[in-house]
């Protein structure tokens, strides 16, 4: 007995020096490291900087300090813990996201995201960002952000910051800033300090990018004047269409967005894009509000119908008649306003597979459910380290651009 003993612990120890283990495991499996791998661009024949519009806003009840659901999935009445017999949790939007509802900081969804848009070709993310404040829920946002931010290097996508200065007065109003312009100073200094300096940060003409969903509250050009005055680093400021006026010379140009009709594309293309030093287009799939039925607010009063993928079939057309430099798509995941490229369970991965067309993508594999198979094995495989590395080595094959390596990496895992 004694001596099938020995023989069976030399066994042991023999398979443990195989695998690789060192006698401080603890009696564990070693679990192998993957190999970090840096990303490589993505092949494309379109020369269009194609970036995406994204909302880093949404919160569940496991994410959330109070355990409650977020106001971008619930508005005034939705409660996404009321699942239907489809399994749908219920919440404020037309649209259902492939992956579910979901937190924005979160670390899975980041990833899935990020590798959707790599391999359809989008260069980068234009980020809606609330400020600095501790107000509503802008310090959630700002969270979120620099969660994105954090992988869009290792994915190798580019980014830059659309400032809504709507938060000026939010900020005012809670007693946290002196005025509207003290308030921007504060946000935009943080801006420069913290996201200018990226290596990915989109850069114009030298000049980091900077974005405004407006103006909306700094409408004159002194109050801008008297912002920029404090940055060492000035942007490449662009405003909303029509809306550069309010800045003055601090505005190096406008970018289009969505409204009612493809008719105020045409206008933008023909006779306001000759007049900008710097254009970003547009292009949508459709527009549906939640807002009334949310209890959101008052309706936008006007839809465009996605019309199975003609909309977004007609914007990017437009946008390639355009000859654009630059192209913003509206939106990645704005569900309450049913703008989303973000795969849906009504669309699937169309509208991404149509952007995919658009940028010229050389690679013609159909890798978006694979894509989808790591998110979904991320949230199967909880907990479970040795599977959650060799999710991390497909990770790195997918930004790598070896997507069979990738796929040969997820279905080894059961």
């Amino acid at each position: 007995m004694k001596r099938y003993i020995t023989v069976l612990f030399l066994g042991i120890i023999n398979l443990i020096v195989a695998s690789g283990c060192s006698s401080d495991d603890k009696g564990s499996d070693k679990v192998t490291e993957p190999e970090v791998l840096a990303p490589v661009a993505i092949e494309k024949t379109n020369n269009t900087k194609i970036y995406v519009h994204y909302m880093p806003w949404f919160e569940t009840n496991e994410s959330s300090a109070d355990k409650k659901w977020g106001y971008h999935w619930t508005m005034a009445n939705k409660n996404p813990n009321n699942i239907g017999t489809d399994g749908h949790r219920e919440i404020a939007s037309y649209y259902y996201p492939l992956i579910g509802p979901y937190h924005s900081g979160d670390k899975n969804v980041i990833e899935n995201h990020l590798l959707l848009m790599k391999y359809s070709g989008i260069d980068g993310v234009l980020i809606d960002w609330y400020g600095t404040y501790d107000v509503y829920d802008y310090r959630m946002v700002k969270e979120n952000t620099e969660q994105l931010i954090a992988m869009l290097n290792k994915v190798g996508l580019e980014y830059a910051i659309v400032y809504e200065d709507r938060v000026t007065k939010s900020a005012v109003d809670a007693g946290k800033a002196i005025s509207v312009t003290s308030a921007a100073k504060t946000d935009l200094a943080y801006v420069q300090n913290k996201y200018f300096k990226d290596a990915n940060y989109i850069k114009i003409n030298g000049k980091p990018l900077l974005l405004n969903f407006g103006p909306i509250v700094l409408q004159t050009p002194a109050e801008w004047t008297n912002v920029f005055n404090t940055l060492t680093t000035k942007p490449a400021f662009i405003t909303l269409w029509d809306q550069s006026v309010e800045a003055g010379v601090n505005a190096s140009g406008e970018y289009a967005w969505v409204y009612k009709n493809s008719s105020y594309l045409t206008n933008f293309y023909t006779n306001t894009k000759p007049k900008l030093a710097v254009a970003i287009g547009s292009a949508y799939p459709g527009f549906k509000d939640f807002y009334v039925e949310g209890g959101g607010g008052a309706a936008i009063g006007w839809n465009i119908a996605h019309n199975n993928g003609a909309t977004l079939d007609e914007t990017l057309a437009m946008a390639k008649s355009a000859n654009l430099d630059y192209l913003q798509l509206i939106t990645w995941n704005d569900f309450g306003e049913g703008t989303m490229f973000e795969p849906t369970v009504e669309f699937g991965y169309t509208y991404i597979e149509k952007v995919k067309t658009f940028a010229g993508v050389k690679n013609t594999e159909n890798i978006f459910p694979e894509i989808s198979k790591l998110y979904n094995l991320r949230i199967q495989k909880k907990g479970n380290a040795d599977a959650q590395n060799k999710l991390d080595q497909a990770f790195n094959y997918f930004v790598s651009m070896q997507s069979a390596k990738a796929k040969e990496v997820l279905n080894e895992i059961k």
